[in-house]
C-alpha cells in the first residue's frame, strides 16, 4: 500500500511534470472508483493542473479549484505515460481505471491490480469536507510534534502496530512503515500504546520522523515508476520474513492475521521471543 513517503514522492512527481499543464479529457475505466458525481470528471476538461499534494495517504491534484482526490489502497498506482493512446479505454477490463490526458498528449493511468478492489477518486471543491477519508485524518506524521504525539498514544487503548496505522489518530504510516518504525523503535507491535514510558513515547516519535523523512529524502525527485522497486529494497523487516535482520542477523519473523500481516524481529524488539500468533501471545505489551 502507498503511504506518507510514496504519495508525497507521487505529489512531488505531478508538480513538476503536469502543473501548468490543461486536462483535455478523462476517462473513466472503473466506474465502482468513481466515488463522486458533481462536479462530473468531464468538467476538468479544458482547465489547468494547479497543484498537487498530500494529506495523509490520500493524493490531491488541484485541477483550478477542482480536486481530483486519489486514495490507492492495497494495490493501487499512478503511471505516468509520456504519450497516451488517444482512443477511450473499454470500460471494466484490465486494471486501468482512470485515465487522465493532458494537451501535450502526455498524462497518467489510475490503476489497480487484483480482485479486492479499494482504489478511490473523488472530484470535489473541498476535500476536507467532501471526502470523508480525509475529514477524519489526525494530524500528519510528520507535523505532529512529540508532546501531542504522546498524548495521543497515552490516550489509546490497544497495541502499538494499531495505533500507528489508525488514520484517525497519526495519519500518514501504513502496514509497511509501522513495522519498520517499530523496528527503527525497539518496540513489540503488541506493547500497549498507553503502556510506553516517556522514554519509550521518545523513541517511537523519533522512529515515526526518522524512518519516513529518510523514505522521503530516497523517494522525492524519482521517477514514479521506480517508487515501489525503491520502497522495497530499504525495507529492514516487513515483507522479509525468514531473512536475517539488518541489525542484529536474528530471523525476522511473521505474525499473520485475516488479511494482513506484520513483519517483526524478535532480538530488536520482543527479548529474544517470537510472537507465534497474536491471540496466544502473552509477551510483555
Amino acid at each position: 500500500m502507498p503511504e506518507l513517503p510514496e504519495v508525497e514522492a507521487l505529489a512531488a512527481f505531478l508538480r513538476e511534470n503536469a502543473v501548468g499543464k490543461v486536462v483535455a479529457r478523462v476517462d473513466l475505466a472503473g466506474i465502482q472508483t468513481l466515488k463522486t458525481f458533481d462536479p462530473p470528471l468531464s468538467s476538468l476538461a479544458g482547465l489547468e493542473v494547479t497543484g498537487a499534494g498530500r494529506m495523509g495517504k490520500f493524493l490531491d491534484i488541484d485541477v483550478s479549484g477542482i480536486h481530483l482526490v486519489v486514495h490507492l489502497a492495497r494495490a493501487g498506482w499512478l503511471h505516468w505515460r509520456a504519450e497516451l493512446p488517444t482512443a477511450p479505454p473499454k470500460p471494466g477490463k484490465g486494471p486501468l481505471a482512470v485515465r487522465v490526458h493532458l494537451d501535450d498528449g502526455a498524462g497518467f493511468d489510475l490503476t489497480e491490480q487484483g480482485t479486492r478492489k479499494g482504489l478511490a477518486v473523488y472530484a470535489v471543491r473541498s476535500p476536507s469536507s467532501e471526502v470523508p477519508g480525509i475529514a477524519r485524518l489526525g494530524p500528519d506524521a510528520l507535523e505532529v510534534d512529540a508532546e501531542s504525539f504522546a498524548a495521543l498514544m497515552r490516550g489509546r487503548k490497544g497495541q502499538l502496530k494499531g495505533a500507528l496505522t489508525d488514520q484517525t489518530l497519526v495519519s500518514g504510516i501504513g502496514n509497511a512503515y509501522s513495522d519498520e518504525i517499530l523496528h527503527v523503535a525497539k518496540l513489540s507491535p503488541f506493547k500497549g500504546a498507553d503502556k510506553l514510558t516517556d522514554g519509550e513515547s521518545l523513541r517511537l516519535f523519533d522512529a515515526v520522523r526518522t524512518t519516513l523523512t529518510d523514505a522521503l529524502e530516497r523517494q522525492v525527485g524519482q521517477q514514479a515508476a521506480k517508487l515501489k522497486g525503491e520502497k522495497r529494497a530499504n525495507l529492514r523487516v516487513h515483507a522479509r520474513t525468514g531473512l536475517p535482520c539488518p541489525v542484529c542477523g536474528d530471523t525476522v519473523r511473521e505474525v499473520s492475521f485475516a488479511d494482513t500481516s506484520l513483519q517483526y524481529c524478535p532480538t530488536c524488539q520482543t527479548g529474544g521471543k517470537p510472537l507465534a500468533d497474536r491471540r496466544m501471545s502473552k509477551l510483555l505489551r
